[in-house]
C-alpha cells in the first residue's frame, strides 16, 4: 500500500502496535493534502480536515470508531456560487486480515458489512477519513437561503389542460 495507490492522504497505523486498551489517533490532512483532495473531488476548497478516531483489538480485528471533520468550499448547484460549509461525518469500520474474513455473508445479506482488509499489518486512517469526507458530501449542494422553485412559464401553456381550461373559462 503506498500513497500512489490510495489517494493524496495516507496516514498508516501498525495493527501491531495497538495496545490492548486501545489508542486515539488524531488525523490533520496537510494544506497540500487538503488542495490534493479538493481537485480529487472537485471542490474549489478543503480548508481543514481532520479525524479524530479510536482503534481497539479484538479476536476478529481492528474496530475504528470517531469522527471526520472537515470545512469546504462548495459550489451551489442553483446560483453556481461558491460558498463554505462544514461536514461532520461519524466513523464506524472494522478490519480485518483476508484470512479471518468470513467466506460467506450471513444469511441476511442486508445487515451484513464485511470488514475492510488489514493490508500488509497496517490499516490507513488517511485514507479513511478521505472516504469518510467524500461520503459526507452533498452531491447537489445549494448555498444556504437559497431554494429551487423553478417554474417554466410555457409548460403552463403547452399543457393539455391549458386548452380545456380556456374552454372552460369561455362558457
Amino acid at each position: 500500500m503506498t500513497p500512489e495507490t490510495v489517494g493524496p492522504l495516507s496516514r498508516l497505523v501498525d495493527v501491531m502496535k495497538i495496545p490492548p486498551r486501545g489508542q486515539e489517533i488524531h488525523v490533520q490532512a496537510t494544506p497540500e493534502e487538503c488542495a490534493a483532495l479538493a481537485k480529487d473531488f472537485g471542490l474549489p476548497g478543503i480548508r481543514a480536515l481532520s479525524g479524530d478516531f479510536m482503534l481497539k483489538t479484538s479476536a476478529k480485528g481492528i474496530n475504528v470508531k470517531g469522527t471526520v471533520k472537515a470545512s469546504i468550499t462548495q459550489v451551489c448547484v442553483t446560483t453556481l456560487e461558491n460558498f463554505d460549509s462544514d461536514v461532520e461525518e461519524e466513523v464506524e469500520v472494522d478490519f480485518a486480515e483476508s484470512s479471518g474474513m468470513p467466506a460467506e455473508p450471513p444469511t441476511d445479506i442486508n445487515e451484513y458489512e464485511p470488514p475492510d482488509e488489514i493490508v500488509n499489518g497496517q490499516i490507513d486512517l488517511g485514507a479513511l477519513t478521505a472516504e469518510f469526507l467524500a461520503l459526507g458530501l452533498d452531491p447537489y449542494p445549494r448555498k444556504p437561503g437559497v431554494g429551487f422553485d423553478y417554474r417554466d412559464p410555457t409548460d403552463e401553456m403547452d399543457s393539455p389542460f391549458a386548452a380545456l381550461n380556456k374552454l372552460k373559462g369561455q362558457q
